[in-house]
């Protein structure tokens, strides 16, 4: 508190609107939680106040009287125990009045009114100890004793705090807008495994066998047609890569599977790019290098984007807006991904196929890189370069309500950074192999080598991936008055509070009236170790999740698993969202009844609830390429030929010329092999919701076969294997879940 005592105007006017209620404006200010509900007065209300001032870390409270009539008494500071706040109400008087607690640097703070209503308002570590680890139930129960009670003053902070929305009579059912394609093919595929689950297993059954026949053509195909061998290195390159990004962004709400498909999209977006370009370069008639250059580089590096933009948007325009600021360099990233592998198959096809192309090694950091050291040029690959863009668009998307309307300068900047890595790359090979006298102009080479060159870009994209996740989780806790919670109870509450305590210590501090610009400096300053402790507590929280499912078996982690994202995507939609009305789905009702079922399985019983099916074992040879994972070539072309520059005309030319030339015994071959290509990345990569019964297994091994193919699809393999290596997991994993 400041030298000069505060009086009880200046504290309510600040928080209050009236004696009775929180100002809208001091919520909205740091996006506060608000909760209602009624309680006795006596002293265990003020020792659950008193603890949810010490789980933010403050030793001190401020409590003073709202009303008008007390408008110039000071307010008083006490140490943050029962005794003393009793101590100056009783001061006060027997008469009842309505009294404001509140921590030093207003973020949070409670208002006891003089009849059952209590509302608190601030973060969420701030409200449990007052309502429960429940938020959104205890909204709900408030909401619901508001509506039986009929009680005026009730159902006025129900409303005001939205706990209801106005209007009693369809409260119960709130309106919103209506499904999307995605959503309405969601809920008939739950319909037909609800309804019809026999047909579902034998639709699952055949998706695996299916898959694994695929799978199969691809590894046989290169012993008839060897050029074909290129594809299983340059897809699983570029699906390792996918699958880092995947791990890494523990925010994201899409499953593993929509990835997938959209880098089979990015795949398939080479034709149309490669027509685009021959028919930009016939139009304004310039030369191939000007053709390498710069029509394939602003032709590919904005139609990598058109699966986020609009093939992702237009049939799930709902799912779009609930999307996490990593799901958009998630999309971005497989689209480029996928574009890249269809570009480096194309174009080692006349090449002879496997030769050329090393599998990624697992220690390799985001595959899929090419430098040319005789040239001096790196280029990170399309999925670097087009999940930098969009990392950048997610946070301007996500992030522009929290940082402000400047976070859209980051978009044009990743792309202009793109634009500019891809330019060079391609003006150096082609240049080597054309022998053109062309060159960019000095400024743009100096500014390539001040952006590092290419060798910097995938670890800026792990900078704006950290960035992202950061944002998402300050996002979700936003919604954390909607949102269902956690099983158990969240890890690390010592540094939690101890954060929190140095942020309020930090923020008292800064002075209102200095320039706005380093109030914010100060602010950021103080804020930044609360950010981070607070995701590294909600990171930790959902691992425990997963480890306590895991050692129930892969049907448990699988459940896990899809409500970890559900429940992700469900509150930033309700963040995202803010008052207007939105799209909730999967329903709230689901989520809770997941959780309760997850909490079952975690808390209810000793014996784990496990399950183990049969797993084909595909065993391949993985050769290292590197730690940094890029492929290094030479510049040495022939015969006017540009063999590794970006350029997607160029390479659908050669393999169009490769396949012209294949024998008419090989044409069925070539044909399978592609229905393999189009088909396997389509489906079968999807968290399984069944795996086979153990004892069913062992008595009709037969019967079982067709739930073993549904179940494990070569994409759910790692799922499965997760599942089970979950099982040998000792039960001291499962200790930060039930420690408080």
């Amino acid at each position: 508190m400041d030298e000069q005592a505060m009086i009880t105007r200046d504290l309510a006017l600040r928080l209050c609107a009236n004696a009775t209620e929180f100002d809208q404006g001091w919520i909205e200010a740091d996006a506060k939680i608000v909760v209602a509900f009624t309680a006795p007065r006596d002293t265990a209300l003020i020792h659950r106040v008193v603890a949810a001032g010490r789980a933010l870390g403050v030793g001190r409270l401020l409590v003073g009287r709202t009303r008008a009539e007390f408008a110039y008494e000071p307010v008083t500071e006490v140490a943050a125990d029962t005794a003393s706040v009793v101590h100056v109400i009783r001061s006060w008087g027997d008469e009842p009045t309505d009294v404001l607690v509140a921590v030093e640097d207003f973020s949070a703070a409670v208002l006891v009114t003089s009849t059952t209503l209590t509302v608190a308002a601030g973060p969420p570590d701030f409200l449990r100890p007052l309502v429960g680890p429940d938020l959104e139930s205890a909204r709900t129960a408030f909401a619901e004793e508001a509506r039986d009670s009929r009680d005026p003053e009730l159902l006025r902070a129900a409303q005001a705090y939205n706990c209801l929305e106005p209007g009693a009579r369809h409260a119960r059912n709130p309106r919103g807008p209506g499904p999307d394609l995605a959503e309405r093919l969601a809920v008939r595929a739950r319909s037909l495994r609800e309804g019809s689950p026999g047909a579902a297993a034998a639709l699952r059954a055949l998706r695996g066998g299916w898959a694994w026949a695929m799978l199969a053509v691809l590894l046989v195909a290169p012993f008839f047609v060897p050029a074909t061998a290129a594809a299983v290195p340059a897809m699983a390159g570029m699906l390792w890569l996918l699958a880092q990004l995947a791990w890494l962004s523990r925010s994201r709400t899409l499953a593993f599977s929509t990835l997938v498909r959209v880098l089979l999209l990015g795949a398939l977006l080479v034709w149309p790019l490669a027509a685009a370009e021959d028919a930009l370069t016939a139009y304004a008639g310039v030369d191939r290098w000007v053709a390498y250059t710069y029509v394939a580089v602003w032709v590919e590096e904005a139609g990598k984007l058109l699966p986020l933009l609009l093939l992702v948007r237009l049939p799930a325009r709902r799912r779009f807006r609930r999307l996490a600021a990593v799901d958009y360099l998630l999309l971005a990233a497989a689209s480029g991904a996928g574009f890249q592998a269809a570009e480096t198959l194309l174009r080692a096809l006349p090449a002879g196929g496997a030769t050329t192309l090393p599998f990624p090694g697992l220690a390799a950091l985001l595959p899929g890189a090419v430098a040319v050291p005789e040239l001096g040029v790196h280029f990170s690959g399309h999925g670097v370069l087009t999940g930098l863009v969009g990392a950048a668009l997610g946070l301007a998307v996500v992030g522009r309500r929290v940082w402000g309307a400047w976070l859209w300068l980051l978009p044009p900047a990743a792309f202009a950074l793109a634009v500019l890595q891809h330019m060079m790359f391609n003006a150096a090979v082609a240049e080597a192999a054309l022998g053109s006298p062309l060159e960019p102009h000095p400024a743009t080479a100096a500014l390539y080598g001040f952006t590092g060159g290419g060798t910097a870009d995938r670890w800026l994209l792990l900078l704006l991936l950290v960035c992202a996740v950061l944002l998402d989780y300050r996002t979700a806790r936003c919604a954390a008055d909607v949102t269902p919670p956690l099983p158990g109870h969240p890890p690390l509450p010592g540094l939690r509070r101890r954060a929190y305590g140095r942020a309020i210590r930090l923020g008292v501090r800064v002075p209102g009236d200095i320039a706005p610009v380093f109030r914010r400096a100060a602010l950021l300053w103080a804020h930044a170790p609360l950010r981070m402790a607070l995701t590294l507590s909600d990171l930790l929280h959902e691992a425990a999740v997963t480890l306590a499912a895991a050692r129930r078996g892969p049907a448990v982690l699988g459940t896990a698993w899809r409500f970890l994202r559900e429940r992700r995507a469900y509150a930033m939609g309700a963040a995202r969202a803010g008052e207007r009305p939105w799209r909730r789905f999967p329903a709230r009702e689901d989520l809770r009844s997941t959780g309760h079922r997850l909490g079952t399985a975690f808390f209810g019983s000793a014996g784990a609830v496990a399950g183990a099916c049969a797993l084909v074992a595909v065993c391949s040879a993985v050769g290292a390429s590197g730690p940094a994972g890029a492929v290094e070539v030479h510049a040495a072309a022939s015969a006017g030929r540009v063999p590794f520059a970006a350029y997607a005309a160029e390479a659908l030319h050669h393999a169009a010329d490769w396949y012209g030339a294949l024998p008419p015994s090989a044409l069925p071959w070539v044909w399978t092999w592609g229905a393999a290509l189009l088909t396997l990345p389509a489906a079968g990569w999807s968290v399984p919701r069944a795996y086979p019964d153990a004892e069913a297994f062992l008595r009709e091994p037969s019967r079982m076969a067709g739930r073993v193919l549904g179940a494990v699809a070569p994409g759910q393999v790692p799922y499965a294997a997760a599942g089970l290596a979950g099982l040998l997991l000792p039960r001291v994993a499962e200790r930060p879940l039930h420690r408080p």
